[in-house]
């Protein structure tokens, strides 16, 4: 069904609707995962953004050991 959708898109005269079909194309793959198992990447990128506050927060102050038990 997306990929139908996808296809026909692609197929309008409406720019925006071709870029939108470009967009989910590109990302078909999560938007499956997330209407077939409801996985979401959410958490990770919550960590990841943690990780970067703090290495942020540490600038001049790097220590790993420190970093890991932050963590």
């Amino acid at each position: 069904m997306l990929d139908d959708w996808i296809r026909l898109a692609k197929q309008s005269k409406n720019a925006k609707l071709k870029k939108k079909a470009v967009t989910m194309r590109t990302y078909r793959k999560g938007i499956l995962a997330w209407y077939g198992y409801h996985l979401s990447i959410g958490k990770v990128e919550g960590i990841n953004n943690k990780i970067k506050v703090m290495k942020r927060n540490a600038y001049g102050f790097w220590d790993e050991r420190y970093l890991t038990l932050r963590l």
